[in-house]
């Protein structure tokens, strides 16, 4: 005997259509439409849910704050039905289904419309017209939930850039650039506010000129806040990844930790004396554990014009991060339509980006006459170009340089971006140029740059 549509299936179809419709009016329309609020207002109260989820100026928290138990609900929300977040969801995450097979929801699956219309709402209408510190806060606030009801961490998708994560620090950089930041710099307590992501950097790296007294102190803190975090991410990855080979030219050192035990044993066995029931042992064996590393020369050229915040901002941290290795020198030059040399500066990415000026053209020729005389031994140098290679019809001039310094002997890495999303746009001539040249530009995310160079420096 097969299960049927009832009454209440119906009523619970009906009830969710009303939730996901009022949704969509809401966020295409401020003006509220009466009968779907009412009608909305009656299916959040049936499900004994606070009308505050309704509110689309009542933030994520100040609801779970008022019903703690919202919290569990939320995180892996949205999460795949096989993810670990969805495993402890209760035996109402799956609706059942009809006799035709159709999805046939539930109650539980209308209280899920209720939470993912929360949600939705509060972090994709964002409105018009100015914004606030206090409304971008809480913007930063509600989109944390709706990360942690995708499975992953508070700034987790926004840092990553890439799809649904690329649409969030979009619309965060709108809320930015609508903000009165001059203004809400110059309050402390707006200031105090302010969650600094890379959105927020930009306009402030932009404006710092501007900027002076209190507002330039508070601007400084949030970029120097906000390097230090993506600092502790890099450092984090640069430690993980697989270092150099073992240098089997050089002898191991004979002290007891490089002690190998089991291979002393082994070579030893003919000692063994069955009399005595002893191991006599004329030979130690240790293991090798010197790594092949060579004194190297990093330089590292960054397009700083306006489209490429994210590389400046990421390249300094990186840069300043293989500048504490032993053994590696570190070079550091930033480029427009001149060229600034800001080695002096490589150890602290912070006082790097109060030194630049975001903006401006390319003109890469300028950049390379800075970096050619910084090559001493083209063997033991590595060479990371960062830009779109969009240049000022100076594009044959500059990938002749570049292919002299690669024909030298120079280890040449094109990089069209050092996102944390890996996103990059590359003007096709240089792409196909450096893939003829052999050396392809790097793609992906920034994960791959630092194992390209800790391969080459390590």
């Amino acid at each position: 005997m097969t299960d049927s549509v009832t009454p209440g299936d119906l009523a619970d179809e009906n009830r969710r259509q009303v939730l996901y419709w009022r949704l969509l009016a809401r966020l295409f329309s401020p003006d509220e439409q009466p009968t779907l609020e009412s009608a909305s207002m009656a299916v959040v109260d049936d499900l004994d849910l606070p009308a505050a989820l309704l509110d689309p100026a009542v933030s994520v928290d100040t609801v779970v704050q008022r019903f703690p138990a919202l919290a569990a609900e939320l995180r892996g929300l949205l999460a795949p039905a096989d993810d670990a977040h969805a495993a402890d969801d209760g035996p109402d995450r799956a609706a059942p289904a009809d006799a035709a097979g159709r999805h046939r929801p539930g109650p539980a699956e209308v209280r899920r419309a209720a939470l993912v219309s929360k949600l939705l709402l509060n972090v994709f209408g964002t409105g018009s017209g100015p914004v606030s510190a206090g409304q971008l806060a809480r913007w930063q606030s509600d989109a944390g939930w709706f990360e942690q009801a995708l499975g992953a961490e508070p700034g987790e998708l926004r840092r990553q850039g890439t799809g649904l994560g690329g649409t969030l620090a979009g619309l965060e950089g709108g809320l930015v650039r609508r903000m009165h930041l001059r203004e809400v710099l110059a309050d402390p307590v707006l200031a105090s506010r302010l969650t600094p992501s890379m959105s927020l950097i930009e306009q402030l790296l932009r404006d710092k000129a501007n900027l002076s007294g209190v507002a330039l102190a508070n601007a400084r803190a949030l970029i120097r806040r906000f390097v230090d975090e993506v600092a502790e991410v890099l450092r984090t990855q640069v430690e993980q990844t697989s270092v150099g080979t073992i240098d089997r030219s050089v002898p191991p050192k004979r002290v007891f930790r490089n002690l190998d035990l089991d291979r002393t044993i082994w070579q030893n066995l003919t000692n063994w004396s069955p009399e005595d029931e002893r191991l006599y042992v004329d030979r130690l064996y240790y293991r090798q554990t010197a790594r092949r590393t060579t004194p190297s020369r990093l330089i590292v050229v960054v397009d700083q014009s306006g489209s490429m915040v994210d590389s400046m901002v990421n390249c300094t941290i990186l840069a300043s991060i293989f500048a504490g290795l032993p053994k590696v020198d570190v070079h550091l030059i930033a480029y427009d339509t001149r060229a600034l040399d800001l080695t002096p500066w490589v150890h602290d990415p912070f006082e790097v980006l109060l030194r630049t000026n975001l903006g401006g053209g390319n003109d890469g020729p300028v950049a390379m006459a800075l970096a050619r005389p910084k090559i001493v031994e083209p063997r033991n140098t590595v060479l990371v170009w960062i830009s779109d290679f969009y240049e000022f019809d100076r594009s044959q001039p500059l990938f002749d340089g570049i292919e002299a310094v690669h024909r030298s002997g120079v280890r040449f890495i094109p990089v069209g971006s050092v996102s944390s999303s890996g996103q990059q746009s590359v003007n096709p001539w240089f792409r196909q140029r450096f893939k003829d040249l052999g050396t392809p530009v790097i793609s992906g995310h920034i994960r791959k740059l630092v194992f390209e160079l800790k391969s080459f420096l390590t």
